[in-house]
């Protein structure tokens, strides 16, 4: 996508998302089911008895949440908590720790922080839940509930994985075996042609409805600005390599779309700019908002945050915001991020 492209498709984000903070919720339920999958980005409390550094149930994360911290990896809510609220759920997808059986029928968060399409991604941050195991855990919940096959084809399900594949286990240092093994675009192929076999179990499970998030510009992130990027801007290296991974994916949503019934979407993460947040007044986009101590990229427990969050995009020196994680959620559900449908297309 060219400079212009993206100028253009992010002031239309802008856009999307005035409209929609005023429009109204969905009338009534969309689709009976929605199963989500996936990072930290979409996880909201998985992790919170395992054995990991990648947990986050502790203050300030959760500060204006209204059930305070639960596990979520930001200040608020995350974008799987705004799609449902878009389809017309009247409560947050729960996570499958600790969930009833019987929500397998409504639907359940397997997301974990630090997850990975390959297995040994996050080696270096504890116990994590990879994407295999998600979808295992999917199958044992849907199993043991006995949803019928016909009602999971008509469920909503997003993903968004990839990002640990790069950040804890690709670029990290010192060199992983996996970087030893594969250029950049052996290792996009190797993560691809993994992430289809676990979409083809998911696809024989009943999914159709499917949602794939990209890698975002992680090179941008406060984090690897500071690591790889030298402290001074962007780690290009970095996100050039997520975005053949990402060129790679969108080709996979059009491979699964040629499938009987299947409605995949791409939801393009990686195409907005800094510059391109501020229309909606978020202007700081090189720091956290909550304090992180040197070396670390998770907020320092009960530590001082900035008092305008809706003016950050990092909450932390990886993730965002409640605000920004809204204005993707609407972008993607609304209109112009996701292609060749997007997300309300899906449920529709």
């Amino acid at each position: 996508m060219v400079e212009g492209e993206s100028k253009a498709l992010w002031i239309i984000v802008a856009t999307v998302f005035a409209v929609a903070a005023v429009a109204p919720a969905a009338h009534g339920q969309q689709g009976p089911c929605y199963f989500v999958f996936g990072d930290s980005v979409f996880d909201n409390g998985n992790n919170n008895a395992l054995n990991t550094k990648a947990k986050v149930n502790y203050l300030p994360y959760g500060i204006d949440f209204p059930q305070g911290p639960t596990g979520r990896f930001s200040n608020g809510q995350n974008i799987p908590d705004v799609i449902a609220e878009l389809a017309g759920f009247n409560d947050s997808i729960p996570p499958f720790a600790g969930a009833s059986q019987a929500q397998a029928n409504i639907g359940l968060n397997y997301a974990s922080g630090a997850g990975g399409i390959r297995e040994e991604t996050s080696e270096n941050m504890g116990e994590r839940i990879s994407l295999r195991q998600q979808i295992n855990n999917h199958q044992s919940a849907i199993i043991n509930a006995a949803v019928p096959r016909s009602r999971l084809r008509q469920c909503l399900y997003t993903i968004n994985i990839g990002s640990n594949d790069y950040l804890n286990n690709y670029f990290l240092s010192p060199p992983t075996l996996a970087r030893r093994l594969f250029n950049p675009d052996q290792y996009a192929r190797s993560l691809i042609r993994l992430y289809r076999i676990y979409l083809l179990q998911l696809y024989t499970l009943g999914a159709r409805n499917v949602a794939l998030f990209s890698i975002g510009k992680i090179g941008c992130t406060p984090r690897i600005v500071a690591t790889l990027g030298g402290g001074t801007g962007c780690a290009e290296e970095v996100n050039q390599a997520a975005n053949i991974f990402n060129t790679k994916l969108k080709a996979l949503v059009t491979d699964f779309n040629n499938k009987p019934g299947a409605k995949f979407t791409y939801v393009d993460l990686f195409s907005g700019n800094a510059e391109d947040f501020a229309a909606l007044g978020i202007t700081v986009g090189d720091r956290s908002c909550c304090t992180v101590n040197p070396g670390e990229e998770l907020c320092a427990a009960n530590g001082p945050v900035c008092p305008d969050r809706n003016k950050y995009i990092f909450w932390d020196n990886v993730h965002t915001t409640e605000v920004i994680n809204t204005v993707v959620a609407n972008a993607a559900f609304n209109g112009p991020i996701a292609s060749p449908f997007n997300i309300s297309q899906l449920v529709n």
